[in-house]
């Protein structure tokens, strides 16, 4: 008889933490690469401090083909669990503000992909989402339902979960692309701790995971 994997939650309270990302991209054999550093568990992503990153001053010091400034961004979830480190979990400071590299993310030969589109990241966490409270997901023309774990006010700065019920009317979806908001009746856990996590965002750049 197969043991049933029980997943502790370790860490509580995280729906509308802020957090921000700083994403170098380096070219290598197989293509395109995306090291991940955030601020997750480290601070909020100063908005004063945030505004004034280097991009291009980032990816100089860190001999990259170019930076991303991916955020800054809301958790849409409620609490994480273990988290394992894909890769050696380095500490830098860009313009103030200290980040961890906590995940990778193959880009293939795209270093922007396009909204609608998956991507691939090793980040060996545990995300937990509560029973009575709202998920979003997009779900593609055959049936995959992507639900939202992060909300980005980058691009819109308006952007927040009272205005995700009716994010659906705002968004360019493919055809045969859905938008919906479901209140979950039970607790939803995505555990990619030993397996890489499909994501994909919207074009507000609101992040957007695969539960299995």
């Amino acid at each position: 008889m197969s043991e049933t994997k029980v997943t502790e939650r370790l860490i509580d309270n995280m729906r509308g933490v802020r957090y921000g990302e700083v994403l170098p991209i380096f070219l290598r054999e197989d293509g395109l690469h995306a090291e991940v550093y955030g601020t997750q568990m480290l601070n909020d992503c100063p908005q004063h401090l945030w505004e004034k990153l280097d991009a291009a001053a980032i990816a100089k010091e860190l001999d990259a083909v170019f930076v991303k400034l991916n955020g800054p961004r809301y958790w849409v979830l409620d609490g994480f669990g273990l988290k394992v480190a894909p890769v050696e979990p380095v500490f830098r400071e860009f313009g103030g503000i200290m980040f961890r590299r906590i995940a990778t993310l193959a880009l293939g030969d795209k270093a922007t992909p396009s909204p609608y589109t998956e991507k691939y990241v090793n980040r060996g966490a545990v995300f937990f989402f509560d029973a009575g409270k709202p998920v979003y997901e997009l779900v593609s023309p055959g049936g995959k339902a992507y639900i939202l774990q992060a909300l980005c006010v980058g691009v819109d700065p308006t952007m927040s979960e009272e205005t995700l019920p009716t994010l659906g009317e705002r968004l360019a979806m493919p055809s045969g692309w859905s938008y919906r908001t479901r209140i979950l009746e039970a607790e939803l856990v995505i555990d990619t701790t030993e397996k890489i996590a499909t994501v994909l965002q919207d074009e507000f750049e609101n992040s957007y995971t695969l539960p299995n």
